[in-house]
């Protein structure tokens, strides 16, 4: 069973940047993929970048491209998002997620959650 652990949340300015760490214990985190998803209050709970378990591939939902970047780090077994030029609309608590092998975008296919961490952009 993996456990994750987020941090680096926390409050920014719009414009400024925050780097989310994850870090998993108790499987294989090579054999994973990961994911980073986001909810915001009232709202469902959103994909925000995934990796693969090689690194090699990376996708992102449209709003984030070119401002967020993931990463992974398969000897630590942490999992990175940096996000710059940060935006009140990206206010929403941060999870990040391990999946099957092969790169996934959707919620219902990650088995594994972290509990997450408060990402607050203030205007």
């Amino acid at each position: 069973q993996v456990q994750l652990v987020e941090s680096g949340g926390g409050l920014v300015q719009a414009g400024g940047s925050l780097r989310l760490s994850c870090a998993a214990s108790g499987g294989t985190f090579s054999a994973y993929c990961m994911g980073w998803f986001r909810q915001a209050p009232g709202k469902d709970r959103e994909f925000v970048a995934a990796i693969s378990w090689s690194g090699d591939r990376t996708y992102y939902v449209n709003s984030v491209k070119g401002r967020f970047t993931i990463s992974r780090d398969n000897v630590k077994n942490t999992v990175y998002l940096q996000m710059n030029s940060l935006k009140p609309e990206d206010t929403a608590v941060y999870y990040c997620a391990a999946g099957p092998q092969q790169v996934v975008v959707t919620a219902r296919e990650y088995n594994h959650w972290g509990q997450g961490t408060q990402v607050t952009v203030s205007s």
